[in-house]
Order: structure tokens, then C-alpha cells, then sequence
């Protein structure tokens, strides 16, 4: 059968992040799909295990494709690299991290059917909970200040949150976890490599997308798992805080004209909310909801 969903993630080393990852997708029950995986310059084992996991997977009758780059060429670069590799028959694409598991074991059949339900959606993304019980929020889909900041609803607060447990339209979404109609993706012209190698690149697609007039739409009854930094996190030549602020910047300034006029939330709701999260290492199987 042809694929109709296209899962494309990253990989830069944390092999077992990755690997966490990736055998928790196959526990996926869902409509048809496939896997690509873009190693951006792994030097930890990961490209080996991949091939194994490819074979695996192949057994599985999950199709795998692994793109490798000698270099991290940054995160919009590889996205779009990856999107690229999509079969044609492919009408959705979802962009994952290696640092997100499965909890909703239906996830990409309920958010594809948002989609295929409503061609004003361009965008839709679950609930993200923690992987500590009792799950509690780590990102109920975002949000921009009329400062430019941006918010992560919900964070740090329960999972069954009366303000977090109905879908609504959102200013954006984090590549986290995020599905995008192919050709609103295409339209927009993907990811850009402007915000390279990381940082602000998500919330800047969503903008372009709701920009062409496509909403973005955040699914409570969706749960996925999600780590929380480990994806960028101790990555070499990484400096998080300088591209923070200067691709943060840059989206202020691309985009000001539409997020001052929006009814955000005020620039006091930006505060970061410290969260204690167990050391990766620390956290074991993780429940699956049918």
C-alpha cells in the first residue's frame, strides 16, 4: 500500500534517545505510513542501528528511509530534506523530535483525520505531557506575546487541565510533535534555513502558514510523550541561549506586524516555569493509551 503519512525526525547522536523513540513508533496503530530518518552527522553508533532498526521495521511492514548527512546541517535544512523524500503518495506531513514517544497509540489517524475533516486546518498538534507520572503538561500548543515571546500553553500544569482539554486554534505549534498538510508545507516553502541550525524555525512555519490564511489547530484528545531538551540539549557547537535570542529576533522582526494585532497572552505569561524532569536515563516503560 501506498503511504499516505510521511514521520520525518532527526538525528544527531543521542542513541538512546533515538532508539527509545523510534521502537515506541512502531507501536503506532494507525493508516498507512512511513518513516524518514535524517542523521545530521551522528559519530555515536546511531547511523548502525538505524540499519538494524530499518530491517526490523521492515518486518514490521513499516517502511524506513534514512537520509545521512556528513555534518549537522541544521534542523530546517534536514526537515526539508527529509519532506523531500516523501513518497508521492504521501498527503501529510508530520515532523517529529528523537526525544518524543507514543502515548495515544491512534496518534496519527486522529490528527490526519482532523485534517482531512477541515481544509481550512493546515496544521494540527497534540497535547505534549511529560514522561513522569502523573504526565502533567508540557506543551498545550503555543502561543506569542504582543512582545514577540513565545509561550508554551499549559506547561507544568495537569494533564487534564479544564483550559487544556478542548481543542481550539493556536498562534503556533512546536516541531515537536506537528502534522502539516503537504501542500500547505510546500506553499510555504518548508522550514526556513534563515533560523538554521535551530531555534524559532517552527514557530516561523506556522506563521507562514496562518499568514496564507490555514489555521493551526492544537488536539487535546491527543497525547504524546516528550522529553524535553534532549534533542538540543549538551549538542557540541551548539550555543541554545545565543540562537534563542538571535533567531528569536528574527522572527520578531519578520512577523511583528501580525503578532502585536493578535490577542496574545501578555509578556508576564512568558516567564519559563522551572519543572524538576528525571534524568532520561531514569524513565522506564511508558503506558500506551488506545
Amino acid at each position: 500500500m501506498n503511504p499516505e503519512i510521511a514521520v520525518v525526525t532527526l538525528t544527531h547522536n543521542k542513541l538512546e534517545c533515538t532508539r527509545k523513540c523510534l521502537r515506541h513508533l512502531l507501536h503506532s496503530s494507525d493508516r498507512n505510513w512511513e518513516l524518514i530518518v535524517v542523521d545530521n552527522g551522528s559519530r555515536d553508533g546511531t547511523r548502525a542501528w538505524l540499519r538494524t532498526f530499518q530491517k526490523q521495521a521492515a518486518a514490521e511492514r513499516l517502511n524506513v528511509t534514512i537520509v545521512t548527512n556528513p555534518t549537522n546541517i541544521g534542523c530546517s535544512t534536514a526537515r526539508n530534506q527529509g519532506a523531500a523524500r516523501a513518497a508521492d503518495s504521501v498527503r501529510h506531513l508530520v515532523f517529529i523530535d528523537n526525544d518524543l514517544t507514543v502515548r495515544s497509540r491512534g496518534w496519527l489517524n486522529l490528527l490526519a483525520a482532523k485534517l482531512d475533516a477541515d481544509p481550512a486546518v493546515g496544521m494540527v498538534g497534540p497535547k505534549l505531557v511529560y514522561p513522569f507520572h502523573p504526565h502533567p503538561i508540557q506543551c498545550a500548543g503555543g502561543a506569542v506575546t504582543r512582545g514577540g515571546r513565545v509561550v508554551f500553553r499549559g506547561r507544568g500544569e495537569p494533564r487534564d487541565h479544564p483550559e487544556f482539554s478542548t481543542p481550539r486554534d493556536v498562534q503556533c505549534l512546536i516541531s515537536a510533535c506537528c502534522m502539516v498538510r503537504r501542500t500547505v508545507f510546500e506553499q510555504a516553502g518548508g522550514f526556513d534555513p534563515w533560523f538554521n541550525p535551530v531555534e524559532y524555525e517552527d514557530i516561523d512555519l506556522c506563521y507562514r502558514i496562518r499568514h496564507q490564511g490555514h489555521r493551526v489547530r492544537y488536539l487535546a484528545s491527543v497525547e504524546m510523550y516528550h522529553f524535553e531538551n534532549v534533542t538540543t540539549c549538551g549538542t557540541e557547537h551548539l550555543p541554545n541561549t545565543y540562537l534563542i535570542v538571535r533567531n528569536g529576533l528574527r522572527f520578531k522582526k519578520r512577523w511583528h506586524s501580525m503578532f502585536t494585532r493578535e490577542n496574545g497572552p501578555p509578556d508576564t505569561a512568558a516567564r519559563w516555569r522551572q519543572v524538576d524532569v528525571p534524568p532520561f536515563t531514569a524513565i522506564g516503560d511508558l503506558p500506551l493509551l488506545d
